[in-house]
């Protein structure tokens, strides 16, 4: 691989680095619009593999046979820049990030609803016309369970290490699908400040109780995810705009530490204005990724016609 093809990856994870730190903007768009997603996921699997391979093979005396194959499957060439590029691009975004929490947390949160509101788009244009009555209800019951959840107030005390575990095991999926947002999976259950605050902080025994949850979530939940989008497509993904559709209600900016909702108050315009922002961020995103899918489907139209013919 060319150097400036292996700077380019690295600017790529950097990219998703940064995304991944910023509700509703989900780092699996960039990698779809990047063109890494598929390389990506599929190394993903391979590594889940190669450790489920190990565990069960070895012990039994079977030897790194099957393990070392998948391990071999891995596209490393393009994982280890991206992951490069990954840990400074999130850890300047959560520098940048917490700050704006603390002091500005109204404009913050118009900001981060914009973004979320736009990428709700994604899935639910993914699930395809038309509609079916069983998809509407499930994205109607996804709904309203993720407001009422997102309602409760949040927990006062640190959290509990086996919440941060669960947590960061579900946000990880958001990895598996374009247009979900692991980071706003953690605001909804009121992680995301803990967790960028371990991120500047060098909090290493939350981080480190965060990334085992990420290993589970990979080796157990992004399995089971994916099975559920092939064999379920529609249904998972109208669930799932249905959860982004209901914790909307977390990101309402005028609400109080107990999120209970208030009418629009003070600093509207540049509330409104941010917000504006955050729709057209994700916009432009998704309208990027459409205009690369388009652009791939034409490209591979052209080369199958003008493949020569073998008689």
């Amino acid at each position: 691989m060319a150097l400036g093809e292996r700077v380019g990856h690295v600017l790529r994870g950097a990219a998703i680095g940064v995304a991944e730190a910023v509700p509703g903007v989900s780092g699996g768009t960039i990698a779809l619009v990047t063109g890494v997603y598929e390389r990506v996921i599929a190394s993903a699997g391979h590594l889940v593999n190669t450790v489920r391979y190990a565990v069960t093979d070895v012990p039994r005396g079977r030897g790194w046979t099957r393990a070392g194959h998948q391990l071999r499957q891995v596209h490393w060439e393009v994982v280890i820049p991206l992951l490069i590029g990954m840990l400074p691009g999130l850890l300047i975004a959560a520098k940048l990030l917490e700050p704006l929490l603390v002091d500005h947390p109204e404009q913050t949160r118009g900001l981060f609803l914009g973004l979320v509101l736009a990428s709700v788009l994604v899935p639910i244009s993914m699930v395809g016309k038309p509609w079916r009555g069983l998809e509407v209800l499930a994205l109607i019951v996804a709904a309203v369970a993720a407001f009422v959840l997102t309602g409760l107030p949040q927990a006062t005390i640190e959290p509990h290490p086996l919440v941060v575990l669960v947590a960061a095991a579900v946000a990880v999926c958001a990895l598996v699908l374009p247009g979900v947002s692991g980071s706003f999976l953690l605001l909804t259950v009121g992680l995301y400040e803990p967790t960028i605050s371990a991120v500047n902080d060098r909090d290493f025994g939350y981080l480190a109780i965060f990334a085992t949850g990420m290993v589970i979530g990979l080796a157990l939940f992004v399995k089971l995810l994916q099975w559920l989008l092939e064999q379920h497509r529609r249904m998972t993904l109208a669930v799932m705009a249905g959860v982004i559709l209901g914790s909307l209600r977390a990101l309402w900016p005028w609400q109080s530490e107990d999120r209970a909702l208030y009418a629009p108050g003070d600093h509207v315009p540049s509330i409104v204005a941010l917000f504006l922002i955050g729709v057209a961020v994700v916009t432009a995103m998704i309208i990027a990724e459409r205009r690369r899918l388009r652009r791939a489907a034409r490209d591979l139209t052209e080369e199958t016609y003008e493949t020569p013919r073998v008689h």
